[in-house]
């Protein structure tokens, strides 16, 4: 029994390893991917997960199953963690931060608990009966065997490291502010009340794993499930302070990302406390021993009670130890509160006079005023894949376009640019496209239209399946889409597939993952790129800011790729365009993962200092979220994704704007969704970017159909304007403050509460006559309340009307 047991669950590990590699084409659900393709034993990165991975998760169940005493969940328990160190080990090889594979572990929660459960099925199966074992549950005898007393220092320990190493744990959307964590971030009480769960949690799982698997593996078994108990605890309090089940699945998403934090962390800190167990463990035994040979010797003191060993009883509370417990939690704390301080962020300094710029968490002008950025994304300019030659990818952009767009208020253009278009060849920014960006700009600018340059990409680049290349069962041939150019791009002869859509494609994913790593330096020409364009830009205060790429791959190593690597990309970036002498505000974006599910794991925290920054990830919840094109229940609503945004906003100290979102389908589920999202848009006082204005029939992402699917929809029989959405369209183009005076306190509509068509109200320490709204229509509108505002004026334009004015202290207005 003493082999028949290991070999059985490390058998069943090796088929399981490989069987999952075979059929997932994608290596998303596998615990090893294989994308297929050329190995490059020339990197690291892309050998890491098998030479590492898989000897140490092989290895890790060997030992545990040695040691399980042949129990079903004990062995679970074991796989679980073999798979999160395995994980952890790998990441650690490939970027050499332990704090980083630690957390990053966690993410494969979903991949590790039915793995381990198959493997423990299994090994039971197979592996004999539960007692047949060197090591059997009730193995340790006499003194050494474990109390409930020294199982304290453990959990004492792991509640400790906690705030101490905090590092990417505990942080994101899902941690409502009222969470008691172990982060300072959440106020002191909180964090103190986070610890102590955790060190509950911590006590519970170590009494339960000690007891079922001697030694320092039980322990460590303990630790895991202690932190997979605190993040199930912080499940249960955040339906009481986080909305609980509003309609949509995010409750259940929260959930398993608070486990699978806990469970990282207790394994990535287990081993620490197993170490601790085993000293405590030979103090007890010595003490034990000490208190026998006296009263052996023939005590004075027949009577007094000594711990005896193993758990016959349960000892007292002794002071002397409760208060050292508490005297470490109250120290480590404290450290912890040091070492992971809140970020903060200066006031964006040194931008130029007319520029926009981070200021106050807000978005302002540099004369006192608050800016909402409200308008559309432009995708003429894009490099898109072309499937028909007679059908073109994009409409061409004329200056029409923005009298168009500044006549339905619309103050803002994210405008998007090809890196294949900008640089065909390495090296060379291409003339003729710097100079359509540029008379882009300057269209924008006579309408009075901002321009965010925003570096597109969607599936990486724009190459389809080549003919010939065979898609593994479960992917499908595909598009080319836009993004990178052929320089930049290696596939290693992983296939041009699509699973479930263009963003989930192996040879997508290889090519992110070598930007990850600059393999030959590909991230560093981006990064040099920035540089160069944003100097063309430098002194264009039309210019609002650089949008760095859109909606970012995972790559293979999520989340590594999607917060350390992207955070290390954004910093490079950010230095490159203050370099060049560009001051304009740096828009950075999560990964696609956030357009897909709703939420992600989030940038790393502190990656850069730079205060003109703002967080603009693409609020697409119930629209093309993988929910809403798998026809599944909705995962994250519309109001719970601006929440989450809000909270990694503010945890990076910075301000929020929406780059993309969007709403397709029927008339009246459109209408109801938008009502929706321009209610919190306003109720936040936030701006953003509608996706999108003009969309080719020949555009990837349109298919060659009937319509051209945009605000201005093509008909794809006679490549004229059809009709738009007008509900839609009023709603895009309902009444704003395009700037106001100090700072917005609340702002509604017609469209999102106001009785009228807009209700506005602000407050600012010196007077100001920055004040200037927007109101659509061609009736006159009426001020019929107002405080603090004076110079009150209206100018009518193409489709409305401006008001203008000055404001002292709080102000208000409503308009009819």
């Amino acid at each position: 029994m003493r082999i028949r047991r290991p070999l059985a669950a490390a058998l069943t590990a090796a088929v399981l390893i490989a069987l999952e590699a075979i059929t997932d084409p994608t290596g998303l659900l596998a615990l090893v991917g294989w994308p297929g393709g050329t190995p490059r034993v020339d990197l690291w990165w892309p050998i890491a997960r098998y030479v590492v991975f898989v000897p140490v998760m092989l290895g890790m169940l060997w030992w545990g199953a040695v040691r399980t005493g042949g129990r079903f969940w004990t062995m679970t328990a074991v796989a679980t963690l073999s798979v999160l160190i395995a994980q952890a080990a790998t990441v650690l090889a490939m970027t050499g931060d332990p704090l980083l594979a630690g957390w990053s572990a966690g993410y494969v929660t979903a991949k590790a608990v039915p793995a381990a459960l198959i493997i423990a099925a299994v090994t039971r199966l197979a592996g004999g009966r539960p007692g047949d074992t060197e090591h059997p549950a009730s193995a340790p005898t006499g003194a050494t065997r474990p109390s409930a007393v020294t199982a304290w220092p453990a959990a004492i320990v792991i509640a400790a490291l906690a705030p101490i190493l905090a590092g990417s744990w505990w942080t994101g959307g899902a941690y409502a502010p009222l969470l008691p964590v172990p982060r300072v971030e959440h106020g002191g009480g909180l964090m103190a009340v986070g610890v102590l769960l955790l060190c509950a949690g911590a006590w519970l799982g170590i009494r339960w794993g000690r007891r079922r698997v001697p030694g320092f593996l039980g322990t460590w078994l303990g630790a895991m499930v202690g932190g997979g108990l605190f993040g199930l605890a912080l499940a249960l309090i955040a339906l009481f302070v986080d909305n609980g089940f509003t309609g949509d699945l995010a409750p259940l998403l929260n959930t398993y990302i608070l486990i699978a934090d806990g469970l990282s962390f207790g394994a990535g800190a287990g081993w620490i406390a197993a170490l601790v167990a085993l000293l405590a463990d030979r103090v007890a035994a010595r003490r034990a021993g000490v208190a026998d040979e006296s009263a052996s010797c023939g005590s004075h003191a027949p009577h007094e009670e000594h711990e005896p060993a193993g758990d016959a009883r349960r000892p007292g509370i002794r002071p002397v130890p409760v208060l050292a417990g508490v005297a470490v939690l109250a120290v480590a704390t404290t450290v912890g509160a040091l070492l992971n301080a809140p970020i903060t962020r200066a006031e964006a300094a040194d931008v130029p006079a007319g520029f926009l710029r981070v200021q106050d968490g807000r978005i302002a002008d540099g004369e006192g005023n608050q800016v909402l950025l409200r308008g559309v994304n432009v995708n003429q300019l894009a490099d898109f894949y072309q499937a028909r030659p007679e059908v073109p990818a994009t409409r061409p952009l004329t200056e029409q376009d923005y009298t168009d767009m500044a006549a339905l208020g619309f103050d803002v253009v994210r405008l998007n640019i090809s890196w294949s278009t900008l640089e065909p060849e390495q090296g060379r920014l291409d003339p003729g496209y710097l100079g359509k960006i540029e008379e882009a700009v300057a269209w924008g600018k006579a309408h009075g239209i901002r321009t965010v340059l925003d570096m597109h990409q969607d599936g990486w680049s724009n190459a389809p399946t080549q003919p010939g290349d065979v898609c593994r069962p479960g992917t499908d041939p595909m598009w080319g889409y836009d993004g990178a150019p052929e320089w930049a791009t290696q596939f290693d002869g992983t296939p041009r597939c699509s699973f479930t859509g263009r963003d989930i494609s192996p040879a997508g994913d290889r090519a992110f993952e070598h930007f990850w790593f600059d393999t030959d330096g590909v991230q560093s020409a981006l990064v040099r790129t920035w540089g160069e364009l944003a100097g063309v830009f430098a002194d264009e205060p039309a210019v609002a800011g650089f949008d760095l790429l859109n909606e970012p791959g995972f790559g293979e190593t999520a989340p590594v790729t999607t917060s350390a690597r992207l955070g290390r990309f954004w910093s490079r970036t950010i230095d490159a365009i203050r370099d060049a002498g560009a001051p304009q505000i740096v828009f950075v974006e999560p990964s696609i993962l956030w357009s897909g599910l709703g939420i992600d794991s989030g940038p790393a925290l502190g990656f850069t200092e730079d205060p003109n920054v703002a967080f603009s990830p693409h609020l697409y919840a119930e629209s093309i979220t993988m929910d809403h094109s798998l026809g599944l229940p909705t995962i994250v609503g519309i109001e719970r994704q601006f929440e989450a945004a809000q909270r990694v906003a503010e945890e990076h100290a910075m301000i929020l704007w929406s780059g993309e979102y969007g709403y397709w389908g029927d008339d009246g589920s459109i209408e109801e969704r938008m009502t929706r999202y321009a209610a919190e848009e306003d109720r936040r006082m936030l701006g953003s970017a509608y996706w999108v204005w003009k969309q080719s029939c020949g555009d990837p992402q349109n298919g060659i159909g009937p319509l051209g699917l945009a605000l201005v929809p093509e008909d794809c029989e006679t490549g004229e304007d059809a009709p738009g959405n007008e509900a839609l369209l009023r709603l895009l183009s309902r009444a704003y403050p395009q700037s106001a005076p100090g700072r917005i306190s609340s702002l509604a509509s017609a469209e999102t509460g106001a009785d009228g068509r807009l209700a506005l109200a602000g407050t600012t320490a010196e007077r100001g006559c920055g004040l200037r709204v927007w109101v659509p229509g061609a009736a006159k509108p009426q001020v019929t309340e107002s405080t603090g505002l004076t110079n009150v004026a209206s100018e009518q334009v193409d489709g409305g009307w401006i008001l203008t004015g000055c404001a002292s202290g709080d102000y208000a207005m409503h308009i009819r």
